[in-house]
């Protein structure tokens, strides 16, 4: 069932997940966003632990990021194409901190944190 459910959100193996992950990294690239920049360190308290342990400037470029969004669908503009060309909108910053934080809220024995970890290195 595992493999099943993989095989349907890869967006190598399915072209509507291919589709999906094409229409967002447009909608990121337009406001100059990374898909981690989405998280709210407000609703999940993981998030804010991570943000908490990373490098400071990295929380700036995130802050910053955010900033230049928020400015840019206040005037109803877009990012110029040339910009746009530059974004990585899915290369995380985020992940490994996150799984970090996951992991501290884990109990010692719970089974399948090796697998967890190895899988997303």
């Amino acid at each position: 069932m595992a493999s099943l459910m993989k095989a349907i959100v890869d967006p190598k193996k399915n072209w509507l997940a291919a589709l999906h992950m094409k229409s967002i990294s447009n909608r990121l690239r337009k406001y100059g966003l990374r898909y981690d920049d989405l998280y709210d360190p407000y609703y999940d308290l993981d998030i804010k632990e991570a943000l908490n342990r990373l490098p400071r400037e990295i929380v700036d470029a995130r802050n910053q990021r955010l900033k230049r969004a928020m400015d840019l669908s206040m005037k109803h503009e877009y990012l110029p194409q040339d910009l746009q060309a530059l974004q990585t909108p899915f290369r995380s910053y985020l992940h490994e901190m996150l799984a970090l934080a996951w992991l501290r809220d884990c109990p010692v024995g719970y089974l399948g944190v090796s697998e967890f970890l190895a899988s997303h290195r």
